[in-house]
Order: structure tokens, then sequence, then C-alpha cells
């Protein structure tokens, strides 16, 4: 008898409640603020429902600024009544951005999202892991932080000039103001005299797992606002009574630049989540910012919001909320297909062809190990961090060499440029960040940096299109390209935690220039072997396949995984693909090159990047220079449009870069 086994989420029975329930709890006879915490309470239900079902989302964030977008909707804005397009609403967005999930339920029970929509958190066509003008309601991209307070003085400024009605809301972080960028909006607001918006700081005072007094304190706060000429006013973000009052003292200074500092606890409604309680529990370290709860926390999480919903069911003699399976939402959209870059339905094959399991190697652990190793024997090594202590594996260096450890919160440029100083008086800066934060917001300070001739190391993490749920905000696919101008920087790439220990003893002891090294930050889909006679030699890869059709040069566990794929695909078909790691990306020894290419006349690249000014432009580039492209066909694979969000096999499969996707291509071009 063949047992279908139950997966865990069935299990479960993940429910939501529905916009109609939402419905029948606006038309009750009570008080407005006891109408609006319940709503909050169900809002809550329906953004743990979300981020457990996706498996993964920011829930701390979402759950402690809930009172507050609740509030905007239902009583503040006209965005509903007058509808999400219209010229004269009012606008509201988060800037800090990773409060999407809370912000998506709040849009879901007013009709604005769908059932569908908020059950695809962080898939293919369904909703970003943070805020995107592609999804209903949403009014500004957002993810990367400080951002928010000059494009709502850009839009409110819109409105002054164009004479429409509405007003501006913006939320941020409390962590965010440690980017600079929000002060000079703050003062340009004043000077400008652009009134038709509000700031709304979400201060609960805890960061991506620690207390912001930890990472870099704010100060006092208030006094740094109103010295730009602002009205700050002070609130429990969590309370109806103070949030309507604010919003009432808003409108009666309209010529007035107005910023509410909303104290909130992070993780609220959910007891344990709470960070008062979560700090102590996590011995003072925050465990809900990011990443879907366990099962058990998770119903335990879901039967306390229960509870608190049925309390105000009883306390108001109210017809009981539906709770509605999700299977019974998931089963109508069973039939949809969805489609790759190319307009093609997404293959099952691919989902077939490729290795779910990931396994239990991150290069970035590998990374974090050797650099505690480095430090031990180099007190000239100085670790530099913003605010990503345990993402970027650094908390093991932090904790066991201090003295070389820098916290340096969410501030890049300065974070960069204090690297700068360090180097130039003789120590050895290692700069960590996510890549699409670290290249591009600080890259006029790396750009200094390297005119000055001394030598840093850039800790790109995060790097490449998966994982692809945060959305495009997290997905550094441009990064090559933004440094690969700097003739003074090495940038490299490796494929495991081997090739990881290699790169970084390279570039604290070989190298005598500025390093990137660029990481993946998920697991590896498989982990890649090397022969065990190699070694990291300056401009080599290895090949990792015999092949005489093709040569595909790809590098990073990622992509690496789908060109082994690809190979296995294509040798079923009497194709033989030669898959070479080429970990550097803007270096080459052209000896080499010319020898692994050998009598090979087609030539693939495939790119955990852009297209253009990645791997695959610089090779083209110097086989062009020294003549090794002759006759021979040279073709990119990599991302050719913004990246898309989802789980890493819908990604890759958009991008039509998935080992199954990849074996086609390569077929359609071997004439």
């Amino acid at each position: 008898m063949n047992i279908k086994k139950k997966s865990k989420t069935e299990k479960m029975k993940l429910q939501l409640i529905k916009k109609i329930e939402f419905d029948k709890v606006k038309n009750l006879k009570i008080s407005v603020y006891d109408k609006m915490e319940l709503i909050a309470e169900m809002c809550r239900y329906n953004t743990l429902t979300a981020v457990k079902k996706a498996g993964s989302g920011h829930l701390g964030s979402s759950l402690s600024s809930m009172e507050i977008v609740v509030w905007l909707y239902y009583q503040e804005m006209n965005t509903i009544k007058i509808g999400i397009n219209h010229i004269n609403r009012d606008i509201y967005f988060s800037s800090k951005g990773h409060d999407a999930p809370g912000q998506y339920a709040v849009l879901h029970s007013l009709g604005i999202i769908s059932d569908e929509k908020l059950l695809n958190l962080r898939r293919l066509n369904g909703i970003d892991g943070h805020p995107d003008i592609g999804v209903n309601g949403i009014e500004a991209n957002s993810g990367s932080l400080g951002m928010g307070i000059s494009k709502a003085k850009g839009m409110a400024w819109a409105k002054q000039y164009q004479k429409h009605k509405g007003h501006v809301y913006v939320m941020t972080g409390d962590g965010e103001f440690q980017e600079g960028q929000n002060f000079e909006a703050l003062q340009t607001a004043v000077q400008q005299k652009v009134y038709g918006f509000t700031v709304i700081m979400d201060h609960n005072k805890v960061q991506s797992d620690k207390p912001i007094d930890q990472i870099v304190s704010l100060g006092n706060i208030n006094l740094k606002i109103e010295s730009f000429g602002w009205d700050v006013y002070r609130i429990n973000g969590n309370d109806f009574n103070d949030i309507e009052a604010a919003f009432r003292i808003r409108k009666e200074n309209n010529k007035r630049n107005v910023f509410i500092i909303a104290d909130t606890i992070k993780g609220k409604g959910v007891s344990f989540m709470e960070h008062p309680q979560a700090l102590i529990q996590g011995k003072g370290l925050y465990p809900w910012h990011a990443g879907a709860p366990d099962d058990n926390s998770f119903e335990k999480a879901i039967n306390e919001l229960k509870s608190k919903i049925q309390k105000k069911e009883l306390q108001f003699n109210i017809e009981p909320i539906i709770y509605t399976g999700i299977e019974e939402i998931s089963n109508k959209n069973e039939n949809i297909s969805h489609l790759n870059s190319l307009g093609e339905p997404i293959s099952e094959a691919a989902i077939n062809h490729h290795i779910s399991n990931v396994t239990s190697e991150y290069v970035v652990e590998a990374y974090g190990r050797a650099l505690i190793n480095e430090g031990k024997f180099h007190q000239e090594l100085i670790v530099l961090d913003a605010d990503l202590s345990s993402d970027c594996r650094l908390r093991g260096f932090e904790n066991k060499i201090p003295n070389q450890f820098i916290e340096n919160g969410i501030a890049e440029q300065d974070m960069v440029s204090m690297a700068g100083g360090l180097a130039r008086m003789g120590l050895l800066p290692v700069v960590n960040s996510f890549a699409s934060f670290l290249a591009s917001r600080a890259n006029e300070q790396i750009y200094n940096n390297a005119t000055e001739k001394t030598k840093i190391i850039y800790g790109f993490h995060y790097a490449g299109l998966i994982p692809a749920g945060p959305g495009k905000s997290h997905q550094s696919i441009r990064d090559i390209s933004l440094i690969g101008a700097l003739p003074n920087v090495e940038i490299i790439q490796p494929c495991n935690s081997l090739e990881t220990n290699m790169v970084l003893k390279y570039c604290i002891n070989t190298s005598k220039q500025n390093c990137v090294i660029r990481m993946n930050i998920s697991p590896s889909p498989q982990s890649i072997i090397l022969p065990e006679s190699y070694s990291f030699i300056f401009g080599q890869g290895i090949s990792l396949t015999y092949g005489k059709d093709a040569v595909l040069f790809a590098y990073g566990p990622v992509m690496l995984n789908e060109a082994l794929i690809a190979s296995q695909i294509l040798k079923t078909k009497g194709f033989s693909l030669k898959v070479v790691n080429m970990p550097w990306l803007n270096r080459v020894d052209i000896n080499w090159l010319k020898l692994e290419i050998g009598k090979i006349n087609k030539i693939f690249v495939l790119e955990d990047h852009s297209i253009v000014g990645g791997l695959g432009d610089f090779l083209l580039s110097k086989m062009v220079d020294n003549n090794i492209l002759e006759n021979r066909s040279f073709i990119k694979y990599g991302i050719e449009t913004y990246p898309a969000c989802g789980t890493p096999i819908e990604a890759l499969n958009f991008h039509c870069i998935d080992g199954d996707s990849l074996s086609k291509r390569i077929l359609s071009n071997k004439e």
C-alpha cells in the first residue's frame, strides 16, 4: 500500500483569516480602539502564517509596527477610500522594508492583496520579501536602508509642485538611522520647505539580533532631529490612543516638518518574540528578526494570537472569526503555470533534475573560521562589520578576538572610509557587508581607498542571485562590474570551504593589492569536489569535468552546481561539456586559459551576476586581446533583467540558468 507522507506544513494545517472576516470586524458597533486592536491581532496572525509558509521573512519588525500601519490604512489615510492609484491619495511606505510581511497582511485585510498573493510571499509571481512597486498598494521599492526620507521628500515636493492633495508617511527603522542619508534628508527638507510628509521611526531598540545601544547608539535622537528644525513627538507606538493623538497634532502643524518617534516592542503581540523576554531567552541575542519560526514556536505563537482574538470575541459577544485552511486557497491556483524570462513555461524537468537537498556546507562559515585562525597570527588584521555579524559569520571572531573587531553599524560608507584610515596607518582591514550594499552604496569610498594604493580586503557576502526570496534589494548582480574597473582590486569567488581558506590566506599573506572575496551566503547546493592536487594559483581555475565538445567557465557553489547538472544531462545526450571552476573574476593567466580551451571551439560562461561586466566580459576581452578567440563562438549566460524573487529553483529557472535550461541552451548552440 502506498501511503503519502504528509509534509510538516500539512501537519500544522496552516490557516489564514480571509478579508471577509476583517469586513465583519469593521462593521462592529464597538469603539474604534477595540476594533483596531482586533484587526491588528488578526493581521499579526496572517503575517505569521505568510512567513511560515514562505519559509523565511522578517517577523520582529513586522509585528512591532503593526498598530501604526493598521491605524494609517484604516483611520488616517484616504488611500482605500479614493483608490490606491488616485493622484490625491495619501501615501505610506516603509523605508526599512523588511517589515513588508506586516504591511502585506494589512493590505490583504483591505482586499488590496489577494489570499493567493499573500500566501506566495517570497515566491515567483508572488510578493517580494522586501517592498516592490509591482505589488498592489506598494508605493516604493525599499530594503536598502536610509533612502526612504529622501524619497518621501521627493513625493511630497511633487505633490506641492503639481498641486495635488494627499500626505506622505514614511516609516524608518531606528538602526536605519546609522545611515547618514537620513540626516541629509532631514536638513534639506527644512531648507527646501517641504512640509507634506511625516517621518515615523519604529523605535523598537533592537537591530538584527542585538540592542541598538550595543551596535551604535542613537544618543539623544530627539534633540538631534529637533536641531534640524523638525517638530518631534514621542509616543507609545503600540498604543492606538497615542498614535491617534500624534497624527492629530501632525494635522494641526501642517506647515511644520513632523517626526514621530514611536517606541515599540519588537515582536509585539507574541510574548516570547517580544524583545524584552526574547533577549533574555536568547542570552542577549534577539532570535526573531529574520527567518520563519520552527514548528513548535509557530504553533505556540499562532495559538497565543488565536487566544487573544477569542478573548475579544467573548468580550464583545461577536461572531467567531473563521480561519480558512490554506490548502482551500492554494489549490485554486495549482494549474497556473509560471513563465521564465524568455516567456516560456517553467520546466518541471528542471525540478526533477535539480538537486533539491542542500549540503551543510556554507562558504561563509569557512570564511568566519579562517578569519579567526588568521587573526590569531596577524595583530594587524582588523575585521569591520555593518550590523551583519551573524549573517556574515563574524560572531566567532567578534567574541574570540574582540580587540581586533569593529562594529560600525548600518553605515557602509563610513565603515569603508574608516578602513581607508586604518590601512593608511599600516593595518589590514577586512570590511564586511552584503555585496549589494557594500559594492554600490560605498563604491566611491572603495574607489578613494584604492587610489591610495593601500591594501584592504572586502568581504562581499550574499553575492549573486540566491537566495532570491528577499527580492532585488538584496540580490547582488552588479558588484563585479562596479568594482572590476579598479585596476588594483582583485575579485575572487571561492567554490567551497577548502577554496575559501585558500582565498583568504592568499588575500592576507600573498596579494599586494586590494581584494574582494565574493561569497554566496546560502548553504551550498552540493559540495564542489576539487582534485586532491588542486592549488590556488594566481589567474587559474581548475577543470571539474572532462569535455571536448564545449567548455563552460563558472564560479561559486550555486552556479557550479547548475553547470555540473547541465554536464550530467548533456552526457546522456552524447554531448561532452567541460566545466571549469574559475574563481578569479578579473584576473587570468593567459597561458593557462589557452591550455584549458585547447581545441574546443565553443566557449560558454555562466554568471552569478548580470551578463554585463562579469567574468564573461573579462574573459572575452582577454581572449580578443591575445588572439585566442579566432573562429570560436563565445556565449554568456546570466542575469539579463532585474533578478527574480522566489525559491532558488524558481529564480534560476526564471533566468534560464538552472541545469536543465542550461543543457537545452547549450545544445541549441552546438552547431
